[in-house]
């Protein structure tokens, strides 16, 4: 990578290369690249140590994947995600999974084994770190994306991050976890055949089968082939596109579309908005700028971050002169200029969403802008987007999005590709995961279709405890888990209650009610004030809020008469009548907050 891009990228120092910073522990064999490949052990099948799996997120949702395995005393993770908040989790910055169990035993615990590096895969690792210290290992883009994130926890120094490679094998405790080459939307993803004294587990990740990706290899068929002859014990795969019929579109044909978009753009402006990590989809948009003689500028700090770590690390090529900083793209006409963003799935403080409702500092979008929404909305954002698709027509842009062309290829399996997955892994057991309910409903049905009995498919849910043997798969129990959300600096403190109150906050407003009373007799010194906020406009209210007052004294004087000094009572009293009284009025049910104060 050139200096230039470097500096143009970034304000501060690059992140080093996770390579260089590996530290050697565990057992990692790489397989042959050539001759015979390494076979895995074959274990006893009589064992009396079956393999427990917990399944501590990803099931019955969409992210905040996880999964521990537990065999012969020996305990693994894999993955550790966080998911996006819900609409109803006011305030809320993100949620993690419950690590309570894994605190418990983490003195079993050998080692995280990571899939890849979006989100819903690592995003909750800087959160468990400060539970447990074990090894994590990874592949090299992973392990980069991993690094920076641990950077901003302050946790990167005490980290023991393990470089591994697809083909690799690593040795914990009574496990053997080989690293297998899939496609995704982001490189250097692997599937993981867990070999345990039961037998091989394999556990696919986020996959899909792309004969023509843009880096990489295609899907490694011939290890999972070999691994379905010598005998899987159990499958747990990826549901996420289950209701999905047929096969995923290649990521190359996006780039086809990108040069057809990019002919019909002309003199405009060209932004893209896409998800961060899908740096194919970005190496694509570079690709096809390059051609059509325009510079790429880069908006929204997760873009930066990434786009840095994968020009970095050799995962993006990047021709000189073509990136360009975001404060010059003013000097130059639009139709020399692309704009890489974040925004696609309409996140509130996301660079497209300000540019969208004119807050973003640099950036003034108007009919001189052509403007390309590069994903399809996850479940339950497609609200937020159209929203986001709406402002930015109003400004005068031509925005293409969701299935108006195809600008978008999905990093998931859809049904036929799924279909041979089992197919060629040939799992005596199989376990639908990542996804929500009817995803892994349907992900069930298939593997009927494929010929895996009833009683041999298990639809899991968060918490549950799974034991398998090459005799029995059967639900033993639950564990701790859930979600802990996160806001701010607060991790787990806020709740169901402090949720209940922030919704009554929003739907209903507050009214305060402050007064000060004698500590002798408990006669009314000052007040009462009623202040309202978020309940009603108070200079169209003042008789509904003088009334209110008047409510507040009487009960405040019925409670001296009746020698009732215990503060909790009185404000019980104020409260139910005061809210009473504003119901009727209004059918309204504000908070009401009563405030006492003795002199």
């Amino acid at each position: 990578m050139t200096s230039e891009v470097k500096n143009v990228l970034l304000e501060k120092k690059p992140v080093k290369s996770a390579a260089v910073q590996v530290r050697k522990k565990g057992s990692v064999r790489r397989r042959p690249s050539q001759g015979t490949r390494h076979k895995s052990k074959i274990l006893p099948v009589d064992t009396p140590n079956p393999v427990k799996i917990y399944f501590l997120g990803g099931l019955n949702e969409i992210g905040k994947n996880i999964t521990l395995y537990e065999c012969c005393g020996d305990m693994i993770i894999v993955d550790c995600g966080m998911a996006f908040p819900e609409s109803d989790m006011l305030g809320v910055d993100l949620v993690i999974p419950d690590f309570t169990f894994i605190e418990k035993n983490r003195d079993k615990i050998r080692g995280i084994f990571l899939t890849h590096g979006h989100e819903d895969h690592i995003g909750a690792l800087p959160y468990l770190l400060k539970v447990i210290n074990v090894p994590i290992y990874g592949t090299r883009l992973t392990l980069g994306l991993v690094e920076a994130k641990l950077k901003e926890h302050n946790l990167s120094a005490k980290a023991k991050l393990i470089v591994t490679d697809s083909g690799d094998r690593v040795d914990v405790g009574c496990f053997g976890v080989e690293f297998i080459r899939v496609n995704h939307s982001i490189p250097d993803s692997v599937a993981f055949a867990i070999n345990t004294p039961s037998g091989v587990i394999v556990q696919t990740g986020d996959f899909k089968i792309d004969c023509t990706p843009i880096q990489g290899e295609m899907i490694d068929i011939a290890r999972l082939s070999e691994l379905g002859k010598q005998g899987v014990l159990a499958l747990l795969a990826d549901s996420t596109n289950a209701e999905k019929p047929g096969y995923t579109n290649s990521e190359r044909s996006v780039g086809q579309s990108f040069d057809i978009l990019f002919k019909r753009a002309a003199d405009k402006r060209i932004i893209i908005a896409t998800f961060a990590s899908n740096i194919q989809r970005v190496q694509q948009i570079i690709n096809a700028a390059q051609a059509h003689g325009r510079k790429v500028a880069v908006s929204g700090r997760s873009m930066i971050n990434v786009v840095n770590i994968a020009v970095e690390l050799g995962y993006l090529q990047v021709p000189d002169g073509v990136i360009i900083d975001i404060d010059t793209i003013n000097r130059y006409p639009d139709e020399k200029v692309v704009l890489i963003t974040t925004g696609s799935q309409g996140e509130p403080m996301s660079a497209l969403t300000r540019m969208a409702f004119a807050d973003h500092r640099k950036v003034e979008v108007g009919p001189h802008d052509f403007i390309i929404i590069s994903a399809t909305p996850i479940p339950g954002n497609e609200k937020t987007v159209s929203k986001v698709v709406n402002e930015l027509l109003k400004h005068g842009c031509e925005v293409i999005y969701e299935k108006m062309y195809e600008v978008h290829s999905s990093g998931h399996a859809c049904q036929e590709e799924l279909k041979i997955m089992m197919g060629i892994v040939k799992p005596k057991y199989f376990i639908p995961v990542h996804g929500e309910r009817k995803h892994l409903m349907k992900h069930a049905e298939l593997a009927k279709s494929m010929g895996i009995p009833n009683k041999n498919i298990l639809i899991a849910d968060i918490g549950n405890q799974v034991e398998i043997d090459e005799n029995k798969m059967r639900l033993a129990g639950t564990v701790p888990a859930g979600h802990v959300m996160v806001d701010g600096l607060g991790v787990g403190d806020v709740g169901s209650i402090v949720l209940r109150d922030r919704k009554h906050l929003s739907e209903d407003g507050i009214i305060v009610v402050v007064t000060t009373i004698d500590a002798e007799d408990g006669h009314i010194l000052t007040g009462p004030d009623v202040i309202s906020r978020g309940f009603v406009y108070v200079r169209e209210s003042e008789s509904l809020l003088d009334n209110a007052k008047i409510i507040v004294q009487d009960v405040l004087e019925t409670c001296v008469n009746k020698n009732i000094r215990e503060w909790g009572t009185i404000k019980n009293k104020v409260r139910d009548e005061l809210s009473r009284y504003l119901y009727e009025k209004t059918k309204r049910s504000p908070m009401i907050l009563p405030v006492i104060m003795e002199i």
